[in-house]
């Protein structure tokens, strides 16, 4: 069993920052990939960035160049470092580990961008 555990969320004004953690624990042999999802209330859910196995970085246009998707391996820990935040960023944000053929979701963090 994989367990994913979330942080950082919270309420920042406009041009804000804030940064997401997501852990994984439990039985993992092979991360395939791992990344950040975002779902707005009324809206469905949007990959934000990601980090596929086979390399590369793929992020959605509207976070671009604000936006930083990094890991470390060695806690089997991603991040979402958010930067110049935007109210339309305000959604809750659940991080997404893909080991072996599994998909696993963290919990969701909710984050809220507003004067």
């Amino acid at each position: 069993q994989v367990q994913l555990v979330e942080s950082g969320g919270g309420l920042v004004q406009p041009g804000g920052s804030l940064i997401l953690s997501c852990a994984a624990s439990g039985s993992i042999f092979s991360i395939n990939a791992m990344g950040w999802y975002r779902q707005a209330p009324g809206k469905e859910r949007e990959l934000v960035a990601d980090m596929p196995r086979g390399g590369g970085i793929n992020y959605v246009d509207s976070v671009k160049g604000r936006f930083t998707i990094f890991r470390d391996n060695a806690k089997n820990t991603v991040y979402l470092q958010m930067n110049s935040l935007k109210p339309e960023d305000t959604a809750v944000y659940y991080c997404n580990v893909v080991i072996g053929k599994e998909s696993y979701w963290g919990q969701g963090t909710q984050v809220t961008v507003s004067s």
